[in-house]
């Protein structure tokens, strides 16, 4: 299959931003105008780092001439759903609970709903046919026999048997002046009061061993047991305590049905444009809690709409419920507790729908159609080369991969000086604090400038504002460790496996050139009896971006694969894996490959055989990772638009509001109906 990652037209968009953000100069601390340049950002043919820069230069089946087209125009192009543990795939279903007054609203049009099923839908419309002829029909609200009038005035007494009668006029409820302490007789007046009147009333002990007596609601359980608490109050409220069985609720919901608060509270995350540090972050801030607290399977894209499972220690639920109030896109929901939480690696993959636009075939002469369906056929049959993904790399013009090589150096300066730098292609929003540092070196005017979202170079220029200068006037290299070292760790860890997955990928591709999809001697496989699948294990590899990268209780080896095993076909290309570099793996014994370990390596200097470092986060360990991967459930469609901004797919959140407007629409239609249908029902009644 041969896809680009082209993104021309928006770094050329990116660039003009750029432009127009640095025409007209800075201010100087002498508040001389300091003239300003960016060479190149005026290019229309700007690029940033491209597939060959980071060793993507193989295709499965080059013999298909493919088609070009650009991923990501839109984050919207791009959706991620997780898939679980279980095998099931993450969706956003709910937005939490409704607030209290929403929920009170929505009970009434329930409860309008489930009453209107004891209503005979066909029994009114023959009324409603008949209201004529059944106007002077006379029946009585119930009728009360002789003998059960004899031994209810035995048991209450004239005045409050007239208080009882009274309760079908007013509605209301009574309590009976005179109390009865003997179990059997009440359990006996409770039975006559149902037969007297044909079911017609309730009746509850008191405390005192009164009787309070009230209309029966022809209703489900839940009903009944709200009818009970409106005899109990008097008032229509509702007694439930206020301790842990409602965890906190205004409306006095058990826990929202939760059940007991467990150690970790599991929700569904979806966010737009986000990356999944920045959400955690975010809602470690908004909760008043810290960010280790909040634990998740796996990072997503940034660029993208994705929806994932996060777990949150020692929160209890209407904590996070409101957050959807104040979240900007982020919306969270599908709460339960459970007695674990989430870890790295705790999923079996992600689900993918990707929008390809302004799709093009190479040759001109091909008919597209047919190109997608060899390219497709391919990727479904054979699968594809493993590549650790453009994403790992950034979006700058420098790779975040360049930035490793220099820590892995320890050359701390020249680490922060690229980090620093005014590059080609870079966010405009940080394009004047870049532009200071290159022509003044000054620290503190540059941060000054410095966006917070820029976390790496913000940290470096914070601590060089408060450095010495040294007598070339400039800061010395443990000045610039320091400022490195306050990068946030998990970036740190990042760079360094950056370049690790950009020498994984020039290996594969060499891999692929040599030998193509045939299993060799000297390839290595996966020995680990604790890997149950291949799958397993890319999994575990995918989400080390933010794990530090040395093993210290679990060891995955492998072995390299003989002659022997080639001819009993015990193993195939699917099996095959390549180790990053690092100090605790197994490199192919297969010589060619060996060697171009070495041979690109030692081109930025450094050793495949010496990954050890004084400082821990850039002691890397390597990890093994598949050569060939294949997709699971693969479709695609063709369809044609007019507009690029223009969304092709729904998302998780779009689906949910019109399913919820659909509902609301068909909940309120039928409500409407009933009500009307029951006050023409009570305008009969008045004249039966």
């Amino acid at each position: 299959m041969s896809l680009t990652n082209d993104e021309e037209s928006a770094k050329r968009a990116l660039a003009d931003e750029a432009a127009e953000a640095v025409e007209g100069g800075l201010e100087a601390v002498s508040n001389k105008r300091i003239k300003l340049e960016h060479d190149g950002i005026a290019d229309q043919n700007l690029k940033g780092i491209q597939e060959e820069d980071v060793g993507i230069c193989q295709y499965i089946s080059p013999s298909i001439d493919g088609f070009h087209g650009i991923l990501k125009q839109r984050y919207t192009d791009f959706l991620v759903n997780e898939i679980g543990m279980d095998g099931k795939v993450v969706y956003l279903v709910d937005e939490g609970f409704p607030n209290s007054k929403d929920r009170r609203k929505e009970r009434r049009l329930m409860d309008q709903k489930q009453n209107s099923d004891n209503v005979n839908n066909d029994k009114i419309d023959e009324l409603l046919l008949k209201e004529e002829e059944v106007s002077n029909m006379k029946q009585p609200k119930y009728e009360l026999k002789a003998g059960h009038r004899i031994e209810l005035l035995n048991f209450f007494g004239e005045e409050d048997l007239n208080k009882i009668e009274e309760l079908f006029n007013t509605g209301n409820h009574m309590e009976t002046s005179k109390s009865f302490d003997d179990k059997a007789t009440r359990s006996k007046i409770h039975k006559l009061l149902r037969e007297a009147f044909q079911n017609k009333l309730e009746s509850l002990t008191t405390d005192s061993n009164t009787l309070k007596v009230a209309l029966a609601v022809k209703s489900n359980r839940n009903n009944r047991r709200r009818n009970n608490d409106h005899i109990e109050n008097g008032d229509g409220s509702n007694n439930s305590s206020s301790g842990n069985s409602n965890n906190g609720k205004k409306d006095g919901d058990p826990n929202y049905g939760l059940g007991p608060i467990k150690d970790h509270l599991i929700l569904t995350m979806y966010k737009e444009n986000k990356e999944t540090m920045e959400v955690a972050s975010l809602l470690a801030k908004f909760l008043r809690i810290p960010t280790k607290w909040i634990r998740y399977a796996g990072t997503k894209d940034r660029r993208g709409i994705t929806v994932q499972k996060l777990s949150i220690e020692r929160l209890r639920v209407d904590r996070v419920n409101n957050l959807n109030r104040i979240l900007k896109g982020i919306r969270i929901g599908s709460f339960n507790y459970s007695d674990t939480g989430l870890s790295l690696g705790n999923l079996k993959g992600n689900e993918f729908v990707i929008t390809i636009k302004e799709v093009e075939p190479y040759d001109k002469s091909k008919n597209l159609e047919k190109l997608a369906e060899d390219s497709f056929k391919t990727l479904k049959e054979i699968g594809f080369i493993n590549y650790y993904g453009m994403q790992r790399f950034g979006t700058f013009s420098i790779s975040t991969h360049q930035i490793g090589v220099k820590l892995l150096q320890n050359k701390w300066k020249e680490a922060a000086e690229l980090l620093l730098s005014d590059q080609d292609l870079v966010a405009p929003d940080s394009v004047e604090a870049r532009q200071i540092w290159k022509k003044t070196r000054n620290a503190s005017l540059a941060l000054k400038k410095m966006p917070r979202r820029f976390s790496a170079e913000f940290a470096i220029l914070k601590v060089l504002e408060k450095e010495k200068l040294d007598d070339n006037g400039d800061y010395n290299d443990h000045s610039y460790f320091q400022g490195v070292m306050q990068i946030p760790r998990n970036l740190r860890i990042m760079y360094g496996h950056a370049y690790q997955s950009y020498v994984w990928n020039c290996v594969a591709s060499k891999r692929i050139e040599l030998f193509g999809l045939q299993i060799v001697e000297g390839d290595l496989v996966i020995i680990d009896e604790n890997i149950e699948s291949i799958d397993q294990l890319n999994q575990e590899d995918a989400e080390d971006e933010f794990v530090e990268d040395i093993r210290k209780n679990t060891f995955i080896r492998a072995r390299p694969v003989t002659t022997e095993d080639i001819e009993s076909k015990k193993y195939s290309i699917y099996d095959v894996v390549l180790p990053t570099p690092g100090f605790d793996v197994l490199y192919p014994s297969n010589p060619k490959l060996k060697q171009v370990y070495i041979d690109i390596m030692s081109k930025d200097n450094l050793d495949p055989f010496q990954m050890s470092r004084k400082v821990r986060e850039f002691s890397l360990a390597g990890s093994y990772r598949s050569l060939i991967g294949k997709v699971g459930d693969l479709s695609y469609y063709i369809r044609h638009y007019s507009n690029n901004d223009e969304s092709l797919v729904l998302s998780d959140l779009d689906i949910l509001r019109k399913r919820q407007d659909f509902e609301k629409k068909k909940l309120m239609n039928f409500s409407l109906k009933i009500i009307k249908k029951l006050k023409k029902w009570k305008k009969i009644k008045k004249n039966l």
